[in-house]
Parts: structure tokens; sequence; C-alpha cells
């Protein structure tokens, strides 16, 4: 059944056009993930669903009686309330009914005591008897217990349940505003970056939630993983068109390729043959025969209404992205031995040990509010610890993401972020750095201030790619990014030579870039050496064993130093290996390639022995591919 759908929708913002023509519609039940880089229309279309935003053209569908809950990015919520207040007041009916009820006990309870008021008493035992009903069909009894556990499942503690709303960050008024809109159960659930502001516990918690949910969801997210646990479809909104895909996120990347991959070869298809015929038309008109002139003309007739492909964009406008360093550091990076820190004697964390080495990809996990970016800024000098110790090693130079943007000057122009950091630079260079992220003709010139975060977060990597550290320590580096410049941040990093040390919520880029993950809580760290995905195998294996004893000998502590070199040094050789194979896999494909062409040379059909011969190679060629790409993947894991 069709709950939802679009027919021809169009809308601009004056001469700026948003969306064209969007068609698709929506099933009852569906979980849609809607994609597409910033600015490309996402929350254009929400709002238009929402009924919040007039449309230019097309047509609006919604099933009669659909209740539609929509999680804007930035939500209003009643200052006088605490907490809880603002979350239960979603059952503001049951609240006034089950004030109702206990009127009618009292009521009944009085008319007993009257001989005479027989008939009154029957009356509202009845209207009691009805009411009470309808109470517990509507979960009367269970509201309160389910905006505890919402509450907590999204990170906030029974402490916290009492806490005035001014009082809270943005990230918390946010998290308060999705707990409104889970307990209010619509019959579409449209979510707007709903994992923003959630640490890795509470993605995990609104997953388990949502996967269970018997609405419809359509959410925007750029949260690649969230998307491949979630959603059976995805649209992605690029260019003002629509286009949509059954499957998850990494179904939807594999069938975009595959598709894009099909249209080049029919446009290339196309292209030559229209050559072929504008060469032959040519060549007729040459002779000057008028027999030869007619069949000119009549090719030219049958050209006339050939319906030629347009090109289709095989690669996106993307900011190019490559860190280097300036000099080597040495083997030890970092060491950090039972560091403590406290705020006005309230504990963040404490016993924090760890080393970082040259060359390792690190994540510090853990939940909000446990200290990560505390920790960041104890390693950086800008705050103290209360106890412990730390040591850099030799030649270590840091370089530091804020996901906050403390580095930039709100006052400045974007040419001047750079320039003035970097007076040795011509304007002409300083502008090819930032065109090449994205900032180009007058946009180099707009202030700092009112950029948009994406655009902070792109102005900010850039900086730190220009200061060339070895020690890269980044801050939610994904933060206001969209998939596209995720990716290309990744590829950087994983390119990069020098030491990573990373804060993320975002999963899908741990499985990418982390080589080992320290787990810190108020207690202490564990470290686990390898990415996402083999830390939560992991914790699984951990639920189900026995717990380790807390106090370790220095004998202990030695030897799992030494397990874990070998480790690491275990998993060098398997990450050499993998890097050995990707680069047979390019040669391979750059051959295959070439034979691809060879195949589509009409000349090559004029010698059947040569024919099958190059088919043969071709066939054995992609068999190959195939097979290493098995074993790089194993490489990856």
């Amino acid at each position: 059944m069709i709950i939802l759908s679009c027919n021809n929708v169009t809308k601009s913002f004056g001469v700026d056009l948003i969306i064209k023509n969007i068609s698709f519609s929506i099933n009852k039940g569906e979980k849609v993930g809607l994609v597409g880089v910033n600015g490309a229309g996402k929350s254009t279309l929400f709002k238009i669903l929402c009924q919040q935003l007039s449309y230019d053209e097309g047509e609006l569908y919604i099933a009669k009686s659909t209740k539609v809950g929509y999680l804007e990015q930035n939500n209003l919520l009643d200052p006088s309330n605490t907490v809880y207040d603002e979350v239960v007041w979603v059952f503001s009916d049951l609240i006034e009914m089950e004030e109702q009820l206990r009127k009618l006990e009292l009521e009944i309870a009085d008319l007993g005591k009257t001989l005479n008021e027989s008939s009154l008493l029957a009356s509202s035992m009845e209207e009691y008897s009805l009411m009470l009903e309808s109470f517990n069909e509507k979960n009367g009894y269970g509201f309160r217990s389910a905006v505890r556990g919402v509450l907590r499942g999204l990170g906030f503690s029974e402490e916290e349940f009492n806490q005035p709303i001014p009082q809270l960050s943005g990230g918390q008024k946010t998290r308060i505003s999705l707990a409104k809109l889970l307990l209010s159960k619509p019959d579409i659930l449209m979510l707007d970056e709903p994992t923003n502001h959630l640490d890795i516990e509470a993605v995990e918690w609104l997953e388990g939630f949502l996967k269970d949910y018997d609405g419809t969801i359509l959410m925007i997210s750029h949260d690649r993983y969230f998307l491949d646990q979630l959603v059976n479809r995805v649209m992605e909104i690029e260019n003002h068109q629509l286009e949509s895909y059954n499957g998850n996120y990494t179904d939807f990347m594999k069938k975009k390729q595959i598709i894009r991959d099909h249209q080049l070869k029919e446009y290339i298809e196309q292209q030559k043959e229209i050559n072929r015929q504008k060469d032959m038309i040519r060549r007729l008109r040459q002779h000057g025969t008028e027999k030869l002139m007619n069949r000119a003309k009549s090719k030219e007739k049958q050209f006339a209404k050939l319906e030629e492909l347009q090109a289709p964009q095989v690669k996106r406008d993307k900011a190019k992205m490559q860190f280097h360093t300036s000099i080597k550091s040495g083997n030890d990076i970092l060491s950090v031995e039972n560091l403590a820190k406290s705020f006005e004697d309230i504990p963040l964390f404490r016993q924090v040990s760890f080393d970082i080495y040259r060359g390792e990809r690190v994540a510090l996990i853990g939940p909000n509010g446990i200290g990560k970016s505390t920790l960041f800024k104890i390693i950086l000098n800008k705050i103290k610890a209360n106890e412990g110790s730390l040591r850099l090693g030799h030649n270590v130079q840091i370089g530091y993401y804020d996901q906050e943007q403390e580095g930039l000057h709100p006052e400045k122009i974007v040419i001047d972020e750079i320039w003035d950091e970097h007076i040795n630079m011509n304007e002409t260079e300083v502008r090819t750095l930032l065109g090449a992220f994205l900032f180009r003709g007058e946009e180099v010139f707009k202030p700092v201030s009112t950029l948009s975060g994406g655009e902070k977060a792109r102005l900010s990597l850039l900086k730190l790619i220009l200061s060339n550290t070895n020690f890269l320590l980044l801050d939610e580096p994904t933060n206001h990014l969209d998939i596209d410049s995720k990716e290309v941040l990744e590829e950087a990093l994983l390119q990069y030579d020098g030491t990573i040390f990373v804060i993320s919520h975002d999963r899908y880029f741990l499985n990418r870039i982390a080589t080992k993950l320290i787990d810190l809580r108020s207690e202490g760290t564990e470290t686990f050496l390898g990415n996402y995905a083999y830390y939560t195998e992991k914790k699984k294996q951990a639920f189900f064993e026995e717990e380790e004893p807390q106090g370790k000998t220095k004998t202990q502590l030695k030897e799992e130093r030494r397990k874990e070199k070998e480790e690491r040094d275990r998993l060098r050789q398997i990450t050499k290996k993998g890097d050995a194979i990707e680069k047979e896999i390019m040669e391979l494909e750059t051959k295959l390639t070439e034979l691809e062409d060879l195949m589509c040379q009409e000349d090559i059909y004029a010698h059947p022995e040569k024919s099958r011969e190059v088919h043969q190679e071709t066939v054995e060629i992609r068999e190959k591919i195939e097979q290493l790409y098995e074993e790089w993947e194993m490489h990856q894991t």
C-alpha cells in the first residue's frame, strides 16, 4: 500500500533550481534512506513532504489519516520544563485521562457512601470502565517507563532527567527532540541526520529501536553504517533529480556504479557509431555522384532522427586532499600512564594508560561526556591532568583538528584564513589550494562566520593539511561532511605516512581507518588491535566470558605489551600483502580495459582466431581480478 508519493515535483528559490521533476512512492512499512551531497535539496524535499514548504509544480500524495512526524535539525523546546517533563508531555492525552480516572475514582467512592445515588453511581462506573479500557489500550500504565527507557537509550542518565532545558547543550536538546518524536510513533517517521550528537552506544540503541519500528521511515543521513543496518531502499538526489535503488547503502553504491558503467559504455558505443556515420556521409559527399549524394541525404535524415545520449557524469566534483609530513618521527609517538582528570571534584576518568606507535591509526571511542576531547586537550597541553604522565616521542609534530572549529577566525574572509598563515604564497597559489577544497570564484571572499558546517570543516582540514605535521589529532573530523567528502578524507588518511589519533562515532569511518581502538571509560581504557568490526566482535565475546581480575602485575602488563607489539607487526605484514594485491588488481584492470577496447574494434572480427584469443584472455583476467578481490578483502579484516 502506497503511503506517500511525489509526482514531478519541482522547487526553486528564486533563480536557483533545487529539485526538478522528482517522482517516487513509498509503501507502508518501508525504511528508506535519502542521500546526496550537502545542498542537494534533501531538507527542502523533507519540508515539502511535511507540508511546511510549498512546491512550484507537481503533485504530492499522503494517504488519508496518516500522521507524519519530522525531526528537524533545529527544534524548539519549552524552556520552563525539565528533560523528563518535556518528553513525557508527548503523552499529554494519557496524563489528562489519568487525572480524569483519579477524579472518577473519588467520585465513585463518594457516591458509594450515598444509598440514594445508585443511578449516578452506575453511570460513573460505566464511564470509568470505558475510560480505563481505553487507558490500558494506549499503554497508560507503561508510558512513563517508555519515556525513561528512550531517554536512557539516547544517553541521558537518571540524574539528568530533572535538568532544566536552558542548561542543556545543543546536542542534548536535539536528543530530547528525537526522544519526543520516537515516543509519538507517527505513521511516517522522518528523520534528518538522527545520529548527530549521539555516541556509538546511543546510535546502536537507536538502530535497534528503528529496526523494530512498525511504521514507515524516511531518513536523511550521511552515516553509511547506520544506513547499511536499517534501510531497504536508498533514494539519491543528484543534479536536481532523484533516483531510487533497492537495498541498503552498500547495495546502492554497487548498483549505482554498475548503472554508471553501463551508461558510459552505451554512450561510448553511440559516439563511435555517430562518428562512423558522419565519416561515411562525408565520404559519400566527396565522391559527388548523384546516386551517392542521395544516399548521403538519406543517411543524414536517419541521423537527424537519432536521439543522442547525454554523457553520464562519471565523477562528482570532490575536494582534493593529501596529507604530507615534513619530517619523520621516532617509533614511539605517545606514551600515556595512569592519567586522571576531574573538574571541580567531579571525576571524568582515571588510570588511563596506552601507547601509540609510528604509522598507527588509532581511534578513541567512549560515551559522550567521558572526556575524549579533554584527553586530546591534555595531550595538546591546553589543560592539565590531575594525575599521571604523558610523553611525546622524538620529532613528533602535532596537527589538531577541532570539531568546534575554534582554530578558525570568524572575522576573516576565507582566502585570508589561509593566506595570513602562509604569507610566502601568492594569491594564485592560495586560490588554487582553496579551489581544490571547493572554494571557487567569489566564494574565497566569503566571511568565515557565514560558512556552513561543511564549509568550515573543509577549511579546517585544508589548514591541517598545510601544517605538514606527522601526528594528527582529529576530533570528530567527519561531522558536517557529506558522504563524498568523508570518502575523500578517508582516502587521504589511508595514504598518510604519519600517525593518526582520532575521536569519532562514525562506525563506517572507523572500520576503514582504524588499526587500533582505545575504549575510554571512567575507570580506565581497554585497547583493541583492529577496526570497529573487530572491536564489536570482541565485546560480544567478552559478554559471555567471565570478567578478568582488575588488578594486573607489572609482568602481566609487560606480557600484554609484548603481545600487542607482535599483533601490530602481524597487522603490518597483512597490510603490506594487501597493498601488493591492490597493485596487481590495478595492473590487471588496465590490461582488461585495453582488451575490451580491442574487442570494440571492427577489424578484430575479420580474424576469428584472434577474436577468440582476445575473448579468452578477457575471461581469464576477469576471473583473476575476482579472485584477487576476494584475497584483498581477506586482508582488510
